[in-house]
């Protein structure tokens, strides 16, 4: 089942668990469909995406013209996106800005070249030592890109942990999670939070772990 952060009449906000593709894949479930039900609609409408291994806030709209309207917003990047990730390497630089061209590279992964090039893609983010040998990221992204923070911590030398297709560390889950969402919507400020789940380290700071709708 999963958990509804927040819902009006124009969207929903759910926690998309890891592991759960966003659309229909053959003999397995999708979020859309276990949403719509949950929710006793008859149709939702995707206003952004997430991986299938990626955890987190989803946003959905409960009809056309929200859709249109907060898409806009996706597209226009003034969605305030916030994820949080875990890596067991030690990073290139603790802080700072990840920026450069992504280009497909080979078994359906993506890589960063120099440069602006023709599909920009640029992360901030600021990391923290939580225990030995592991470290958080919290990663805002200022473009939104198909794999664009996995390649960004691979750029860094500290892949995901739990991506092997980038490189990480073999793990239960790919620990990479959509944590906050922040944005305006007909004149109200809203702020979702998606809670971490049980597989996330104990270490974590509990400023990361109070999950909150704010309005």
């Amino acid at each position: 089942m999963l958990e509804i952060l927040f819902r009006n009449q124009d969207f929903a906000a759910v926690d998309k668990p890891a592991g759960i593709a966003v659309h229909q894949e053959e003999g397995a479930d999708n979020l859309l469909a276990m949403a719509a039900a949950q929710l006793n609609v008859p149709r939702l409408w995707l206003t952004h995406r997430l991986d299938k291994p990626t955890s987190g806030v989803l946003l959905l709209a409960l009809n056309a013209q929200a859709a249109s309207e907060l898409a806009q917003q996706f597209a226009a990047k003034t969605m305030r996106k916030t994820y949080l990730a875990l890596s067991d390497r030690r990073p290139a630089k603790k802080q700072g800005l990840v920026k450069g061209g992504m280009e497909k590279s080979r078994r359906g992964a993506w890589k960063l070249t120099r440069g602006d090039g023709a599909n920009l893609a640029v992360t901030r983010f600021h990391s923290q030592s939580i225990a030995p040998n592991l470290r958080l990221f919290v990663l805002q992204p200022q473009t939104g890109k198909t794999h664009q923070l996995r390649v960004a911590m691979k750029n860094l030398s500290s892949p995901i942990l739990g991506d092997t297709l980038y490189g990480g560390t073999p793990a239960e889950r790919l620990f990479l999670h959509a944590w906050r969402l922040e944005f305006e919507y007909r004149g109200g400020a809203f702020s979702v939070c998606a809670p971490l789940d049980g597989r996330w380290p104990s270490e974590i700071p509990g400023t990361f772990r109070a999950p909150a709708v704010g309005l």
